[in-house]
């Protein structure tokens, strides 16, 4: 059997007949809060289920005492013990560690509704859930805020400035409003106060820009994608720009800028930019525009921008 347990675990399981363990541990009070709910959620869906404890130990290939301890909250089990506890019990791996989508009957029936849907599918309820919320976008001033995104080197303030200039805009970096308002550095804020503390400031400096601004051109951070509160509120507010690039023409952008960041002096550095971009360009992907400005010379990269902008606004060539 698969029986991947922690030792010292095994070392505190209850002695005698598996089977016969129902009774929870004597050291029950000091079980690490992490495996306790765990634990709970194994019961509560093996209860769900109609299932005995044998029969879930058997589906899953394990012993019964080794389920015991994990219903106990004292099994450290493996990823894939729990793997195959999930699929005893007819479950998602995630509905059995807590994701907060299995939380309720409603967020479960929800899933169901979504599995295996496309992009475009999700998107559109995406939509729909928003204005069926109120949280959809009724901002009038929606198409005259122009927000970039994208990776470092896809030219957002190089270009951004430009555009603000032809279009007789303000221009914000948001960047720079966010070091305002922290009163040091990007840098300083994330090894000072921690990746936290800087998506705070940054969502705060979006908000700031949006009440203050009703014409703007944006420059954005190129990770303002990877908090979801955050990304929702720039798509609801602002007409999204995105402004790709090949990996190599990121790099050789951010190095000719004389950048001496941890990425871009690592020996790894261009499969760490890949491996970023791979991750961010779903994210990147649901913005309303995008501009490959991939072999293309400023100027080229600018009309293009300019392009797509003004039709965006309803303005003529």
């Amino acid at each position: 059997m698969n029986e991947h347990v922690d030792a010292a675990a095994l070392a505190t399981a209850p002695a005698g007949n598996p089977a016969s363990n129902t009774a929870a541990p004597a050291g029950e009070a000091a079980r690490n809060p992490l495996l306790a709910a765990l634990g709970e959620r194994v019961r509560n869906l093996r209860a769900q289920r109609g299932l005995t404890r044998k029969a879930v130990a058997i589906a899953a290939d394990v012993s019964e005492r080794h389920l015991a301890n994990l219903e106990y909250g004292i099994g450290n089990a493996s990823i894939l013990v729990l793997q195959q506890v999930a699929g005893a019990l007819h479950c998602s791996l995630a509905e059995l560690v807590g994701d907060v989508t299995t939380s309720s009957p409603e967020w479960l029936l929800i899933r169901e509704l979504l599995e295996n849907r496309s992009e475009a599918d999700l998107r559109r309820v995406r939509v729909a859930v928003g204005e069926l919320l109120g949280t959809a976008s009724v901002d009038p001033a929606r198409h005259r805020r122009i927000a970039l995104v994208g990776l470092r080197g896809a030219g957002k303030s190089t270009l951004g400035q430009m555009l603000a200039d032809d279009l007789d805009l303000p221009f914000v970096e948001l960047s720079r409003d966010i070091e305002k308002l922290a009163g040091c550095s990007v840098r300083e804020i994330h090894d000072l106060y921690g990746t936290n503390a800087y998506r705070r400031y940054e969502r705060r400096a979006l908000e700031e820009t949006i009440q203050i601004y009703s014409e703007v051109v944006i420059a954005t951070p190129g990770g303002i994608v990877s908090d979801p509160a955050t990304f929702n509120e720039l798509l609801a507010h602002c007409t999204t720009v995105w402004l790709q690039a090949a990996p190599e023409e990121h790099m050789g952008r951010v190095a000719a800028q004389g950048d001496t960041r941890p990425m871009a002096a690592s020996k790894e550095a261009m499969e760490d930019l890949r491996r970023i971009l791979n991750g961010r360009a779903a994210f990147y992907s649901k913005a309303d525009l995008s501009v490959d400005t991939s072999g293309k010379t400023l100027a080229q990269s600018f009309q293009a921008l300019r392009a797509v902008a003004r039709q965006s606004m309803g303005l003529g060539a």
